[in-house]
């Protein structure tokens, strides 16, 4: 329809972020969309759209919310151990609090910070923004103080919402600045605390009791819809500026290839200042209801999937091994729980068959993307992991998947020209849930954004049934003796071990190869091993220069909130020769 060419025609284009060119040409970069459509907007040039686009419906996490309250309102929205909410009953509190926050002085556009375990107040301040047109900034809490301050600072943060575990921060004298403009999220669990009797005015739920509804702001899809810190060149943390249109691309994508219901029940396991908490925009999108694990621990995870009746769940691949050590999974009642995806990092085939078999009935999925892609860029579906099963082609397991509905992905060589299928090259993509850039780091965008496209960072290979292999970061790719060594390559030789648990494979500086190869292990629980053993190990089984000699037993890797192996903090740890570690000849 008329309509629908205008809607079309705007949600693709990017002019005002610099990304790509203006006008119905773009939608050539489209092929997803109904030919029919292309054809029509094509014919139609700028004659009258722009007008008619304004008075549209927006993709916005606003008109979101709006469209729960109108079309879902009976249904369940929040599962939590303090009660159970419908969409009517929980956005009523969220636009409460949205209200309180205009009242403490945010306003559209502006941002505002959160600092909180996984919960369903969290879930709220994330929802009350959206509703205001603010701009939420959740912060890492596992961060240090000066780590946050600046997170704060450089997003312009004037009212910080803190869980109750975390109010002594605003005692520091990097942190008092935010102490009178500070929300104190206390839970029901938590009000006989001493430290949080004192300040009652400025409590979560005094706010809501006492505010006015704040009425829908209708953002626009090329607003800024929250703002995520990630990792930078320079040491210091970067901005993501993630806007509706990213967020809500991204869910319709993730719902519409994995098949997402309004009577399921989306467990928040990753942690909500994380990219990946973006994932329960799908079910956000269909009314359905979201339940919380403020920290994980394996019988945590399976009992709340128990009590809630959990359906769906996103879980880091060290989180499945530890439950699948840990935890005696047959005394839960997991019945309710359809799917679950894995990502942040590739999982052994080993850990996937092992994971299929323990959780009967439930499907696996495996997801790739990154902060700056709200978050999902490809999906290896539950049939494609259990075709690889019965088939015995393992090798598929190893596969990020299939780009999502609307993701043009290409491997590119350093020209950002793309190379034939078979062929490693770094994963660049385009895509409507692809940010609009980073926050005034006109460097970074300039080197993340050429000629239309995005590049990840990541190098990958893409085979000729349109499955991408992730074959590495590029910072974690190691040059020794002027060969590519592919530390995920030497990663899953070492898993084939039956005595190794965990490993991570980094490059340190060597005289005379230019970088040499450690391994740090974690075996599994009873097991010994020597360094010798795994050189063996390796031995029959790939090349001699991606043979790790130096070796690091260690209790446990160092990881991220979302339990990603930290690689950097093993490189600074091991480029000190002082530092122990088992070392094998060549």
């Amino acid at each position: 329809t008329f309509s629908e060419a205008c809607r079309w025609r705007g949600r693709y284009r990017w002019e005002s972020q610099g990304h790509l060119e203006s006008g119905s040409r773009h939608f050539a970069k489209y092929p997803a969309l109904p030919q029919s459509l292309l054809r029509f907007v094509e014919g139609h040039g700028n004659n009258g759209l722009s007008n008619l686009e304004e008075d549209l419906p927006m993709l916005t996490l606003s008109s979101a919310l709006d469209r729960c309250q109108r079309y879902y309102a009976n249904n369940l929205a929040v599962a939590d151990p303090e009660g159970r909410w419908t969409w009517e009953q929980h956005l009523d509190r969220v636009t409460r609090l949205a209200g309180a926050l205009q009242a403490l002085g945010v306003k559209q556009g502006s941002t505002f910070g959160i600092l909180s375990r996984n919960t369903f107040r969290n879930f709220e301040l994330l929802h009350a923004g959206y509703w205001m047109g603010a701009i939420p900034v959740p912060v890492n809490i596992r961060l240090a103080i000066p780590e946050i301050s600046y997170i704060l600072d450089n997003a312009g943060v004037n009212v910080v919402a803190v869980d109750s575990p975390f109010l002594a921060l605003l005692d520091h004298e990097l942190m008092a600045r935010w102490r009178d403009r500070s929300i104190r999220i206390v839970g029901a669990n938590d009000r006989t605390d001493p430290e949080t009797r004192d300040w009652p005015q400025h409590d979560h739920e005094t706010l809501i009791a006492q505010a006015e509804p704040a009425p829908l702001h209708e953002s626009k899809e090329e607003d800024t819809a929250t703002l995520l810190y990630t990792g930078g060149t320079t040491g210091r943390a970067k901005g993501v500026q993630l806007t509706h249109m990213n967020a809500v691309a991204n869910g319709m994508q993730v719902g519409h290839t994995v098949g997402v219901y309004p009577d399921d029940i989306y467990l928040h396991v990753a942690p909500m200042f994380h990219s990946a908490d973006l994932l329960g925009t799908g079910f956000t999108l269909m009314g359905a209801g979201h339940a919380f694990l403020p920290a994980f621990t394996p019988d945590d995870l399976l009992g709340a999937i128990q009590e809630m009746n959990v359906t769906w769940t996103m879980l880091a691949p060290t989180m499945i091994i530890m439950t699948l050590q840990q935890a005696n999974i047959s005394a839960y009642d997991l019945s309710s729980l359809r799917c679950f995806l894995y990502g942040s990092a590739p999982m052994a085939a080993e850990w996937v068959e092992r994971t299929l078999k323990a959780f009967t009935g439930t499907e696996l999925v495996q997801g790739y993307g990154l902060t700056e892609t709200s978050p999902l860029l490809t999906i290896l579906s539950h049939k494609e992991h259990v075709a690889a099963i019965e088939t015995g082609n393992r090798e598929r397991l190893k596969a990020a998947g299939r780009p999502l509905i609307g993701v043009d992905m290409r491997i590119a060589d350093r020209d950002g020209k793309e190379v034939p299928n078979g062929e490693p090259g770094e994963v660049i993509v385009r895509a409507p849930n692809v940010t609009k850039g980073y926050l005034e780091l006109p460097e970074e965008n300039a080197k993340a954004f050429r000629d239309g496209w995005f590049h990840t960072g990541d190098v990958g290979l893409m085979d000729d049934q349109g499955f991408m292999y992730l074959v590495d970061r590029k910072k974690d790719m190691i040059i020794t003796g002027g060969e590519n060594v592919y530390s995920l390559e030497v990663e899953a030789i070492l898993y084939q071990h039956p005595s190794v648990g965990e490993c991570a494979v980094v490059g340190l500086p060597d005289s005379k190869y230019g970088e040499a190869l450690l391994a740090a292990v974690v075996l599994q629980p009873g097991e010994t091993v020597t360094a010798e053993a795994l050189v063996a190990h390796c031995r029959d089984r790939i090349g001699g220069y991606k043979i790790p000699r130096q070796f690091a037993f260690l209790p446990e890797l160092p990881k991220s909130a979302m339990g990603k192996i930290l690689k950097t903090s093993l490189r600074e740890t091991y480029s000190d020769p002082a530092v122990g570690r088992d070392v094998v000849a060549r």
